[in-house]
């Protein structure tokens, strides 16, 4: 990961309040390419918010967002997807009765081609269970062989990888993944930061938000740290400990101490 480069998302002085709520304070984060930039902050801190402006969820009342070294204003969650960055919430969002190729698809069905597909709109089944498969593959993902298994027969690490691979399938250009490993025991959280790996392999930038500071100091190359409503600081493990980010979080020292 190079920090020489130009960052591929770069907030710049968001505010937004709720009412007399402050929930963001001027918050400056920048996301180079290539790397996974962890969000961490105490309740309240305005890590969710800052997220929501920078996916398209809510509009900043001031500052600017620039993604490609350019200045861009999201409409909606839509739009932001449309300029190719994707987000995993906690829910997941997936349809339990769908197979796994049809929720990696979800809303982006392809059609087959020639007229069946532009006249008569009828799914390429078969197409999309080719790439789901790909997908899957290049992100590494070995327990997920058969494409045409429901959702609902996975277990929760399953599912967190299917939702993460349709965010790497479709995000072109950055994934955001909110608590990833939140419900998950330890072998599929190790499963889970695998998959967060992968994805910076193949140049895929990521903002991971996380409570479990071991995963975030076992996959973050930077860390951003909210504490009420202000970047408090951006520090990387190696020098910072966990107890460093912590007191940091808390206020317990500022970020130069």
């Amino acid at each position: 990961m190079n920090t020489d480069k130009t960052p591929i998302l770069e907030a710049r002085g968001l505010v937004k309040t709720f009412g007399r709520v402050v929930g963001l304070d001027g918050v400056d984060l920048e996301l180079y390419p290539g790397e996974v930039l962890a969000v961490i902050g105490d309740n309240g801190a305005g890590k969710s918010t800052l997220i929501k402006c920078l996916t398209g969820a809510e509009i900043p009342d001031e500052g600017e967002i620039w993604l490609d070294d350019r200045l861009t204003r999201f409409k909606g969650p839509q739009d932001a997807r449309a300029h190719g960055i994707e987000t995993v919430y906690q829910n997941l969002a997936l349809s339990p009765a769908l197979d796994i190729a049809a929720n990696l698809f979800l809303g982006r069905e392809e059609r087959k081609p020639g007229l069946l597909g532009s006249l008569l709109r009828v799914v390429d089944t078969k197409g999309m269970r080719r790439r789901a498969r790909a997908e899957l593959s290049a992100l590494g993902i070995t327990t997920l062989q058969d494409v045409t298994v429901p959702v609902e027969n996975l277990s929760g690490g399953q599912r967190q990888a299917v939702a993460v691979a349709r965010a790497a399938a479709f995000g072109s250009k950055v994934v955001v993944l909110d608590e990833p490993t939140a419900a998950l025991g330890v072998r599929e959280s190790n499963q889970v930061l695998e998959l967060i790996r992968n994805l910076r392999d193949r140049g895929v930038p990521v903002i991971l938000i996380s409570h479990n500071m071991p995963h975030v100091f076992e996959v973050a190359d930077r860390i951003h740290i909210q504490r009420l409503g202000k970047r408090a600081a951006t520090i990387t493990p190696e020098t910072h400990s966990m107890t460093d980010a912590v007191a940091i979080m808390t206020g317990a020292r500022e970020a130069g101490e």
